[in-house]
């Protein structure tokens, strides 16, 4: 496998060209236009010179890396690709569109995968050309540190596209771990309860944000407090998962906390806006309740 294609260039997108570079393949990185491509390449850029300013990369290496990702204005240079992984918002509708779309260049034998964190894969395939080289490829952010990749197989899911995915992650030096075609697979089947519940205790007013926080990070030994990372993963990130699970299973217990969708309604989705159970214009960050 010599490129990869990969479809969206925000963090998420990004940060899969940039390991996927990093591993010595060619990519083709699109967004809605060549201008966000491109965009998002420069994002890349800005973070290997952080790298190169902390002795950790030099800086041969990351003009190397950066000549390898390729930003396009169409899906069509993707035809040359043996594996196309969407990294797009988490909303079903713009996926299937993209699958639809891509599908019209990918070649007979390249897989089509998806970067969800939440939808089904079987349900995704249906959007896909063949869903026999349909696969889920779920990255972590930021991608170049978190070292996990799931993998998740839907029910057409050949053999031949697990092992072809399998190989890829093995080459960005991650860890593996294969899901069954469950909403949430693994990682959000668990964390988005516990996310949704913080919600649901702060909006009871059982704690404040600063206590909630430091409970679970002290008391469960976490890296930080559930509302804190919910701001990183971005909220409305987390209420489109969290819609998902209870959407596809039907369980009450996913019903999202109403103070979640309160947030997301307006407009407050955490660090990317500044802005979300914390402020984070100043100095240090400020609840916001």
């Amino acid at each position: 496998m010599r490129a990869v294609g990969v479809i969206g260039a925000g963090q998420m997108g990004a940060g899969i060209a940039q390991v996927s570079a990093g591993a010595g393949y060619h990519v083709y990185l699109s967004d809605l236009d060549i201008a966000r491509a491109e965009a998002g390449k420069d994002g890349i850029a800005k973070a290997l010179g952080k790298l190169i300013a902390k002795e950790k990369m030099t800086q041969h290496d990351a003009d190397a890396l950066l000549g390898r990702i390729e930003p396009v204005g169409s899906y069509a240079p993707m035809a040359d690709a043996s594996l196309v992984i969407e990294a797009a918002t988490e909303r079903e509708d713009i996926k299937r569109k993209i699958f639809e779309a891509v599908g019209a260049v990918l070649g007979a034998e390249a897989v089509l995968a998806s970067n969800t964190s939440s939808i089904p894969i079987t349900r995704l395939a249906q959007a896909a050309p063949d869903p026999v080289r349909f696969i889920g490829v779920h990255f972590f952010n930021p991608v170049p540190v978190m070292g996990l990749i799931e993998i998740i197989r839907g029910l057409a899911t050949s053999d031949a596209t697990v092992d072809l995915v399998r190989r890829y992650g093995e080459t960005l030096g991650k860890q593996l771990v294969f899901a069954n075609d469950a909403p949430g697979f693994i990682v959000n089947r668990v964390l988005m309860p516990m996310i949704n519940e913080a919600c649901f205790a702060l909006g009871e007013g059982v704690a404040s944000i600063r206590d909630i926080d430091t409970a679970c990070r002290l008391g469960l030994n976490h890296p930080m407090g559930p509302l804190t990372l919910a701001d990183f993963i971005g909220l409305d990130t987390c209420l489109e998962i969290t819609n998902v699970l209870f959407t596809s299973t039907g369980d009450p217990k996913f019903r999202p906390a109403p103070l979640l969708q309160k947030y997301v309604e307006a407009g407050w989705f955490g660090r990317k806006v500044k802005r979300g159970f914390y402020d984070y214009t100043g100095d240090e960050p400020v609840p916001t309740r």
